[in-house]
C-alpha cells in the first residue's frame, strides 16, 4: 500500500488523546475524525461496524482498521519507519518495544482498574499482572533507567506511556516518585504535549457549542 495517509477516530480527552499525542509526535499527514462521548458518538451504527466495542482510539488505513492503544501505536511506528521513532525488527530495542507496548494493555489497565473500584488483590495465579503495587513497581524500575522508556531514546513507547502516566498522575493513580514524575514533566514539556492540548480543546469547544 503505497499512500500511507490514514483516518483517526478520536474523542477528546480520552484515552485516545494518548494515540494523538502519537501522531503529533510523528509529525504525518491523517484525516482527523473527531467523535462526542456526550453525543455517543462512538455508539453510533457506522462506528460500531469499524470497532464493536464502540471505544476509541480507532484508526482506518485503507481496508485495515486497527484498534487498542498498543496496536495502533506500532502500527503507526511500523508505517512511519523513517520518523525513527519505531525500533524495527533487528533492533536491539524492538523488543523491549514490544514488550512495554503490551505491558500497557495487558497490565497496566487491569491493574489501574482494580485500583479505581478498591478491588482486594487478586490471587497471583489467575491474574496475569499480579497486583497494582507490582505493576508501578514495574513501571518505576523501567523509568529509574530514563530519561525515556526504552533507554536514552524517544520512541513511540512514549507516545503512549507520556500521556497515559500523566492522566494516572493527575488521578492520583501512580506512583508520586521522582522516576515517574519527572518522566511526565519531560513529556509534557515537548512540543507535541501543548498541540495536543489544543486539538482537545478546540474540539471540545465546538462539542459544547453544538
Amino acid at each position: 500500500m503505497t499512500d500511507r495517509r490514514f483516518t483517526f477516530f478520536h474523542a477528546p480527552n480520552t484515552r485516545s488523546s494518548c494515540t494523538l499525542h502519537l501522531i503529533e509526535e510523528l509529525g504525518v499527514p491523517y484525516d482527523l475524525h473527531p467523535l462526542s462521548l456526550d453525543r455517543e458518538d462512538h455508539k453510533a451504527p457506522d462506528y460500531l461496524a469499524l470497532n464493536p466495542m464502540g471505544k476509541v482510539p480507532a484508526i482506518r488505513h485503507g481496508a485495515a482498521v486497527v484498534t487498542e492503544l498498543g496496536a495502533i501505536t506500532l502500527y503507526l511506528g511500523d508505517l512511519f519507519p523513517e520518523t525513527g521513532l519505531c525500533p524495527q525488527p533487528g533492533d536491539p530495542l524492538r523488543g523491549p518495544l514490544l514488550r512495554w507496548l503490551f505491558f500497557y494493555g495487558n497490565c497496566v489497565e487491569p491493574a489501574v482498574l482494580q485500583k479505581a473500584m478498591k478491588w482486594p488483590d487478586p490471587p497471583k495465579r489467575m491474574a496475569g499482572y499480579g497486583a497494582f503495587d507490582d505493576v508501578m513497581a514495574a513501571v518505576v524500575d523501567r523509568l529509574e533507567e530514563g530519561p525515556w522508556f526504552l533507554g536514552e531514546r524517544f520512541t513511540v513507547a512514549d507516545g503512549l506511556w507520556g500521556p497515559a502516566l500523566g492522566w494516572l498522575t493527575r488521578f492520583g493513580m501512580a506512583p508520586q516518585v521522582a522516576a515517574v514524575t519527572d518522566y511526565v514533566a519531560r513529556i509534557e514539556a515537548r512540543p507535541a504535549t501543548a498541540r495536543v492540548l489544543a486539538i482537545d480543546a478546540e474540539l471540545t469547544a465546538k462539542f459544547e457549542a453544538g
